[in-house]
């Protein structure tokens, strides 16, 4: 096992891994921003470095700064977190080939699944269902495209293959409007992202967003630790997250989770990752992996008992995964709402300093954030300051318990979007189960401001 891990990250997710390490007997290092000096992870780590001013290009993003500060140290090994480099393959080369390990996949399976084109086809080598669409790279071809679209059928989607966050994807309905879709998404994809190539999908009207969360080490060993509905969702950016899905047999999730679990046997994944799905009319359709732990990763914790975040570092350290397929068990339900600074009826960030801050307790009840009263949230980052996850032996009973964690949790000083989750676990289509990813935005743009006294 490690002695000493830097954790090249920020905010709530590098107080989680320096938690998951202390448990583990490793010192940590984490690395800084100027903004970020004062820190509740910064004050409790081993050592700190501050590695550049507040833009993340210059300090979060910045490799030959993170691998100095782990020569520095004496660190043996990165955790990168979500975010910032956590999937750039790039990066993991470099942590490698300093003499570092890498708290990750490889880099070739970072780069496998970062592009859209060869994940899906490795995908369905591997049996995975996907989505009906182009073979691969759209063609430059204006009468290929529209054979492809005519094959496919309308509305299609098209989306770059080096995407993510819901970027470079753009819906067309039309023959007419196909191939102006196409030229845009290209010239976007490859500003955005640095690679051009596009690929197309069909776009399901409806779906829901389900995802597979897995854990394999390097002795072709893997298991599947259940699945989460992620469908409550905003422009692409999810708001509340629960595990497991609601309303979904129960031998189809097995099904779908045997089988990513077999993709990562098949293609030698290494670590924690996430298979995301399209769920529509029983049938589900992969449309990404993330090779990373995922902000949600809490309540799969919380209905498996396992800790996923010190599975990485085991698996990282070259240990034989602890679990059998047979040894998970799913029990109770668990719900996670993002707590963002945030207006919560216009969604502009709301960066500053908290006056004050109050976290619910009780059963089943964990908030995990780094922030406190007096801290300041700083205007470069990610808005999200927290999240707060409540499990219970009933997905009715869990809600319940959310009702009360936010009617109790107090964030004063800034503004938070409490009041947007706390009128939606009153949402009777929500508390029902089961709602497609267009749900909020349609219930946003149907009621564009909350009540302010709820």
């Amino acid at each position: 096992m490690f002695e000493k891990i830097l954790i090249a990250n920020r905010g709530e997710i590098a107080l989680r891994i320096q938690r998951a390490c202390r448990e583990l007997g490793i010192k940590t290092v984490v690395v800084h921003s100027e903004a970020d000096r004062e820190a509740k992870y910064v004050k409790l780590a081993d050592e700190s470095v501050c590695i550049g001013p507040a833009p993340s290009a210059q300090s979060y993003l910045n490799m030959p700064a993170i691998i100095s500060a782990a020569e520095v140290t004496d660190a043996e090994a990165i955790h990168p977190g979500y975010g910032f480099l956590s999937e750039n393959a790039d990066f993991a080369e470099r942590v490698e080939q300093s003499g570092f390990v890498f708290i990750g996949p490889r880099p070739d399976s970072i780069r496998m699944m970062g592009d859209k084109v060869t994940a899906k086809q490795s995908m369905i080598k591997a049996g995975v269902p996907c989505v009906p669409g182009s073979d691969g790279a759209l063609p430059d071809d204006p009468k290929a495209i529209i054979q492809i679209a005519r094959k496919v059928g309308y509305p299609v989607l098209i989306k770059a293959a080096g995407g993510g966050g819901g970027r470079g994807m753009r819906v067309v309905h039309t023959e007419a409007a196909l191939i102006n879709a196409v030229t845009m998404t290209k010239a976007e994809a490859g500003a955005a992202f640095g690679n051009p190539e596009v690929y197309m999908e069909k776009y399901l009207e409806n779906p829901r967003h389900v995802e597979i969360q897995i854990l394999a080490d390097e002795h072709k060993n893997a298991i599947w630790l259940g699945e989460r509905d992620c469908s409550m969702q905003r422009r692409h950016q999810k708001v509340i997250e629960e595990a497991p899905a609601p309303g979904i047999a129960r031998k189809l999730i097995e099904r779908i989770g045997e089988r990513c679990a077999e993709a990562c046997r098949r293609i030698g994944y290494r670590g924690a990752g996430t298979f995301e799905f399209l769920y529509e009319n029983g049938e589900f359709f992969f449309i990404e992996m993330n090779t990373r732990v995922q902000v949600e990763h809490p309540v799969t914790e919380m209905i498996t008992g396992v800790d996923i975040v010190q599975e990485q570092i085991r698996i990282a350290a070259g240990e034989k995964l602890r679990y059998r397929q047979r040894d998970i068990q799913f029990n109770g339900h668990a719900l996670e709402c993002r707590i963002n600074a945030e207006d919560p009826f216009k969604f502009t960030p709301s960066p500053g300093r908290i006056t004050s801050w109050h976290a619910p307790g009780g059963p089943g009840v964990r908030v995990d954030s780094h922030a406190y009263t007096g801290y300041y949230v700083p205007p470069n980052y990610d808005s999200m300051v927290g999240k707060l996850i409540t499990y219970a032996p009933t997905r009715e009973q869990a809600i319940k318990r959310m009702q009360i964690a936010l009617s109790e949790m107090v964030v004063e000083g800034i503004l938070t979007n409490i009041p947007l989750h706390r009128e939606l676990m009153l949402d009777a289509r929500f508390i029902e189960g089961g709602t497609n990813i267009h749900y909020l935005e349609q219930k946003l743009a149907n009621q564009p401001s909350f009540s302010k006294d709820k």
